[in-house]
């Protein structure tokens, strides 16, 4: 469609979208192919975000492609409720051996909402098939994002994202206070070295709700949708520890951070931290079609085996759990991660992202920038009485000079594809920069 404007944009409900801004003034995406997109008029643009954190490929990737057609040919659709595929079975093996954790089980959904709510379904029904019923609560992070489901936004800490539907949450959810403090934490580069201790609060609200009510624990390794909030050394281990002396569950949500994108499979290898549960989707198959899932310990999962073998022992899935498509485009691009050393690459790419990013300090607008692995964030100077707007005036700004990239309030982010090159990641800095500088001067804020 190369018109945009009128009756022929307006059906489409967008999410998370300024609607009536972005039908003001569109951004059409034609095509992508490799590490660029192309628009409708004809612009090629960096993906400076790997499509929505989750296309490290690049985009029509030709193996992924290829298997995807193969696969559309020969098994379109599968049912997953009492019958099953080859290829799903394998991919669960695959992903566990890549995890570290060849005895765990992974059960399949469609996306990282889905994860989520299935974990904590998990969490909550393990508790209850050993004899502890009343371990209900689940513990979640302020600023936390957990995807859109009525389970993920009660765990979750966006205000956005809750305020229009406290009477729908769940109830039996609190929260840990977020990890990010400027005052103590800002232009790190990597893991700060303050704020191990914000773990402790853990041990307050064991206090407060005692651990016989307490499930599971979910966070972000690394807080991705909320701008790259990197957890203190220490931190996770100390959950982790905190965890283990109450008996409760900790869930790692990998959403963002699984399959490659700190240089490690998943960031419970970056961390060095064991949890219980891993949600992961997006980068899993690319995002080429649909698919997300749970890793769960085999402990947990064998604690459901028990009644007579003929009686469903969960009562939860989807129809597209395991779809044929995203499970053949999953096995390709585990190929080219794995198999073809991107994770590798992109560990070798993440000092690249470090440096060029931290050499926006001082660049006008910059009130902080943060990294770790392939990913990395800068905060910029609200426009007084308009929040928000100011991230979308450079946003703009890059995509008009070439280059797509994320932001969210006051805050704009980096996630390159582990296809990129060292030139590509340093010219997308530049082009932040040249977008920071004009956008700054047309606001008289230049220095």
């Amino acid at each position: 469609m190369n018109s945009t404007t009128g009756d022929e944009l307006k059906s489409w409900w967008m999410p998370f979208t300024h609607n009536r801004y972005f039908k003001d003034q569109p951004r059409l995406i034609a095509s992508g192919a490799g590490a660029y997109y192309t628009l409708v008029d004809g612009r090629r643009v960096f993906d400076g975000l790997s499509g929505l954190w989750c296309s490290p490929l690049g985009h029509s990737h030709p193996h992924v492609v290829a298997a995807v057609q193969r696969q559309v040919a020969t098994l379109d659709f599968c049912p997953s409720f009492q019958m099953g595929h080859p290829a799903a079975f394998s991919l669960a093996r695959r992903i566990a051996r890549l995890a570290g954790r060849p005895d765990d089980r992974v059960f399949f959904v469609n996306s990282g909402s889905e994860a989520v709510d299935t974990a904590m379904k998990i969490a909550v029904a393990y508790h209850r098939a050993r004899g502890e019923a009343s371990r209900t609560r689940i513990i979640g992070r302020e600023r936390a994002y957990h995807g859109v489901g009525m389970g993920g936004i009660s765990v979750g800490g966006i205000p956005a994202n809750r305020k229009m539907f406290s009477s729908l949450m769940i109830p039996g959810v609190d929260h840990l206070p977020h990890t990010w403090d400027p005052a103590r934490m800002g232009y790190s580069r990597g893991q700060p070295d303050w704020g191990a201790h914000l773990a402790d609060e853990l041990e307050r609200l064991v206090t407060l709700h005692d651990a016989s009510n307490i499930a599971a624990v979910i966070v972000e390794p690394m807080q991705g949708s909320t701008g790259v909030l990197v957890p203190p050394r220490g931190y996770l281990q100390r959950l982790r520890q905190i965890c283990d002396r109450h008996g409760i569950l900790l869930i790692f949500d990998e959403v963002i951070t699984g399959f490659g994108r700190l240089g490690t499979a998943f960031a419970a290898d970056y961390f060095g931290v064991r949890p219980d549960l891993l949600t992961f989707a997006k980068a899993v198959n690319n995002a080429v079609v649909p698919l997300g899932g749970v890793l769960v310990a085999a402990s947990i999962h064998d604690a459901f085996m028990a009644g007579p073998a003929h009686m469903i022992e969960f009562f939860h899935g989807y129809t597209y759990s395991g779809h044929p498509l995203a499970v053949a485009a999953a096995h390709a691009t585990l190929d080219e991660l794995d198999g073809g050393g991107l994770i590798r690459r992109a560990a070798a790419l993440a000092p690249v992202l470090e440096s060029a990013m931290h050499d926006l300090r001082g660049t006008p607008l910059v009130t902080d920038i943060r990294n770790l692995g392939l990913a990395a964030a800068i905060d910029v100077t609200p426009v007084p009485g308009q929040p928000g707007l100011r991230a979308i005036q450079v946003f703009q700004r890059c995509l008009d000079d070439g280059l797509l990239l994320r932001f969210t309030g006051e805050t704009l982010a980096l996630a390159p594809p582990f296809i990129a090159t060292d030139v590509e990641i340093r010219s997308a800095v530049d082009t932040l920069r040249r977008a920071l500088v004009a956008t700054a001067a047309q606001a008289g804020q230049a220095p």
